[in-house]
């Protein structure tokens, strides 16, 4: 008698998984001005605390197509949860313990980094691998839970901050610890397929040499472009276009566009069967451009706020999209296109912020200018979809 496969822990897991990638990138953001005061910080080496964040992900990117298939799929993604929670849990002591405290929360943030680059490579071919039906609608259900991780991060620390005060972020770390240990068991436990049967997975010298490969590596970085373009500057766009305060501005910026991102994954997670994958992909990337337009050129203040929130809605398909896209056209890709894939998305996420922010400072710290010259990146990936629809 053979015991039946429990898939549902495997997706619990997976949930939690992204969750925790939500923590360790929006967490330690929201006690900058904390850390400011309370151990001298300047804000030139706070601004080092999301690149180094950022780098260390794609440093694991890169060497996950190299040495996850070696390890294997479940020890590494036990590590990666081990990793995220014991970074948040020496965050609250380490930087105390350190002769120079902004030393320590960069040890802190490299270990917990260290974990979500895993997650971020791991979880969806994890997912992909499960017997599921609608696999494109899974895995944007899959990476909604990053989405409501980063509301659930946002919010639930503003209210332990008014209830508690910002001076006991220590344990509020330990609290947000407790859900990647918690995660550890299900992991351990739950069924884990291969993506692809071992000695059948392409290398990463063959990807290189698939013309089709590159394309979706652009389909990617535009992807996180197009998303942590907004996101990123989101908040301080919500404060100038608004003129609220920082806390206002968290909660109309990065908390709505972050909501809006969710109920799009949810909206496709549920109906997505019924909806031919590329074409809403083309649909999202026309609706991102007229989103950064509306911010780009909002006159009132709502509308810059439609803006951002329809960019939230309409980056939400992109990454798992383009993952399923990608995935579906390159089925022996394996480890390493998902892998590559996670590089590209983050590589996106690094320049698309980047670019913005240049633009905005040469326009005179016009943050409307800068997102003007993010539509560059929708555009893009609604070329690239269609090459991708032409062949076929």
């Amino acid at each position: 008698m053979t015991t039946q496969k429990n898939y549902q822990r495997t997706k619990l897991a997976c949930y939690l998984g992204f969750v925790t990638q939500a923590i360790s990138a929006n967490f330690v953001p929201l006690l900058f001005l904390t850390f400011y005061r309370t151990y001298g910080i300047s804000f030139a080496d706070l601004a080092l605390i999301p690149l180094t964040f950022f780098l260390t992900q794609l440093i694991v990117d890169f060497f996950c197509a190299k040495f996850v298939d070696r390890i294997g799929y479940r020890k590494s993604i036990v590590i990666s949860q081990i990793l995220s929670g014991a970074g948040l849990i020496m965050l609250a002591f380490v930087p105390d313990l350190c002769p120079r405290p902004f030393i320590g929360i960069l040890a802190c943030v490299i270990i917990y980094a260290i974990g979500s680059g895993l997650i971020e490579v791991l979880c969806s071919p994890i997912i992909e691998a499960c017997p599921f039906e609608g696999k494109a609608a899974m895995m944007s259900l899959l990476h909604s839970f990053y989405c409501w991780g980063a509301v659930g991060t946002i919010l639930g620390s503003t209210i332990f901050f008014l209830l508690f005060g910002t001076e006991n972020w220590r344990i509020l770390a330990c609290i947000w610890a407790a859900v990647p240990l918690y995660n550890i068991f299900n992991f351990a436990t739950c069924p884990i397929e291969p993506i692809v049967n071992e000695g059948e997975s392409m290398t990463i010298s063959q990807l290189l040499k698939t013309k089709e490969f590159w394309i979706f590596i652009v389909l990617m970085v535009c992807a996180g472009a197009s998303e942590l373009s907004m996101a990123q500057w989101a908040s301080a766009f919500a404060e100038s276009a608004l003129g609220v305060s920082k806390t206002t501005g968290d909660l109309l910026g990065a908390c709505s566009f972050a909501v809006f991102m969710g109920l799009s994954r949810i909206w496709y997670g549920k109906y997505g069967e019924k909806v031919e994958l590329s074409g809403f992909m083309i649909a999202s990337g026309i609706l991102c451009l007229i989103s950064y337009l509306l911010a780009a050129f909002a006159k009132w203040p709502v509308m810059g706020l439609v803006g951002c929130m329809l960019c939230g809605f309409s980056v939400g398909i992109m990454w798992p999209g383009s993952i399923s896209i990608s995935s579906a056209r390159l089925p022996k890709g394996g480890t390493a296109l998902f892998a590559l894939l996670a590089l590209a998305g983050d590589l996106g996420g690094a320049a698309g912020p980047a670019l913005v922010g240049k633009v905005s400072n040469l326009a005179g710290e016009n943050i409307q200018a800068g997102l003007l010259a993010g539509i560059f990146f929708p555009i893009v990936l609604v070329l690239s979809v269609m090459m991708v629809k032409n062949r076929g």
